[in-house]
């Protein structure tokens, strides 16, 4: 299945009998190293399996797990996302909690950051926007449930428990939205490189979250 076959079952409700046996088939192709796929360590803290990217749309799955190596971000974990997202969780949760935030020049918590993904690495670039960032709604969402997040809406996704989930996460390019995260006021400028993980570390992850899979059809 591609984007558009993924979206239809997501949105149409059927995305929990469907997408498990889907996504086993993929992890399977990427564990046996049949599929050319390469892991990402993502700076948000999770592992980023790239399916199919266009300049419209993308589908990934995201990989959370403590016993895997991960990345970490230099800003914070609140982020908003150039495009709409729709993500559907295969096993474990995810709690989405929206940010609140305000632009002052006064009680600033926060800096608005750019960021740029090149070809290098992800450009961070602090913008003239300072704000004041507080905590808003939070929802959770478990195995077989799909959610949506809108272009622009800052929001932090938290792992609860212990800490082991999968979704798969599509994503629709909105012009005139940026990738942005928040930061320390005084954060200069900075490079990030995204680790790309080598073919036994990426079947390492593939295989990881096929196990996680079986284990949640057996509870």
């Amino acid at each position: 299945m591609r984007y558009q076959d993924l979206y239809d079952e997501m949105i149409n409700g059927t995305a929990r009998d469907s997408l498990p046996g889907w996504a086993r088939g993929v992890f399977k192709a990427i564990g046996s190293g049949d599929s050319p796929v390469t892991a990402v360590r993502h700076p948000l803290g999770f592992l980023c399996l790239p399916l199919e990217r266009t300049e419209e749309h993308g589908v990934c799955v995201h990989v959370w797990s403590g016993a895997l190596p991960h990345a970490a971000s230099t800003t914070s974990q609140i982020h908003c996302h150039s495009w709409d997202l729709v993500s559907h969780v295969l096993y474990g949760r995810v709690e989405n909690v929206r940010a609140d935030v305000s632009d002052t020049t006064s009680a600033v918590t926060h800096r608005i950051f750019e960021v740029v993904s090149e070809t290098d690495g992800d450009h961070i670039r602090p913008t003239p926007r300072t704000v004041r960032c507080d905590w808003g709604t939070s929802e959770v969402f478990g195995p077989g449930q799909t959610y949506t997040l809108p272009a622009g809406v800052f929001h932090s996704s938290l792992i609860p428990g212990d800490g082991e989930t999968a979704t798969i996460a599509l994503g629709r390019g909105r012009p005139g939205h940026s990738d942005l995260s928040l930061g320390p006021p005084d954060l200069p400028a900075h490079l990030i490189s995204r680790y790309r993980c080598d073919a036994r570390e990426t079947s390492r992850i593939a295989l990881h979250a096929a196990g996680h899979l079986v284990w949640e059809d057996l509870v």
